[in-house]
């Protein structure tokens, strides 16, 4: 600051004015930091991957395969990363109202996507062995082959649903962490020094 303060004395001329001035004011491109995240390119992948899990669960709901006490909260969960990714295409706009929507909606997907994965956890470990009744009777082999060929894409379709989920859980952070440096939530602003050159008055 004093070095500052010296190169603004020696440019002080008769008429009292600085010829070299220094002053900080807030970067204007702070919000060109979210679209460094790729927020299209997330947030569609964030619905697909949502649209692909409610399809699946459906199917299976829909056949009497699963258990609508568990498929309730991840179907839930899947529409808030929906939303959520909605918001992430959206924010492009670099909408200041917008963006904090997104940094809001990308919190609650993040716990959403952490709750589906707890979930297909549960439908995995918990799920009873629903091929028993086969396996006593000698006169069901071929009922028997075919429920434990649906029990494995059970046991498959859970693993994957959990993968899908932790990757959400990732993106949902990945774009909560760019909102936040644009919405500046956690820290105050940033300040880029702008230096002012005055040209020296003509002497007559």
């Amino acid at each position: 600051m004093e070095e500052e303060a010296a190169v603004v004395e020696e440019g002080i001329s008769g008429s009292q004015s600085p010829l070299v001035a220094i002053h900080f004011q807030k970067d204007v491109n702070r919000k060109l930091k979210y679209l460094e995240a790729e927020p299209k390119a997330l947030g569609i992948t964030q619905i697909g991957l949502s649209v692909f899990q409610i399809t699946c669960v459906g199917v299976f709901l829909s056949k009497n395969l699963s258990n609508i006490s568990i498929d309730i909260p991840l179907f839930i969960s899947c529409l808030l990363v929906i939303i959520a990714g909605s918001l992430a295409v959206a924010a492009q706009n670099l909408h200041l109202p917008t963006l904090r929507a997104c940094l809001g909606m990308q919190i609650v997907a993040c716990g959403a996507s952490i709750v589906g994965m707890i979930c297909s956890l549960a439908k995995m470990d918990g799920s009873p062995n629903m091929c028993w009744h086969y396996d006593h009777n000698e006169n069901t082999t071929s009922f028997r082959i075919d429920c434990h060929y649906i029990e494995s894409i059970l046991s498959h379709f859970c693993a994957e649903c959990i993968v899908i989920h932790v990757v959400l859980v990732a993106i949902s952070v990945t774009l909560a962490a760019y909102c936040c440096k644009v919405v500046n939530c956690c820290s105050p602003a940033p300040r880029v020094p702008v230096i002012i050159v005055q040209a020296p008055p003509v002497q007559q």
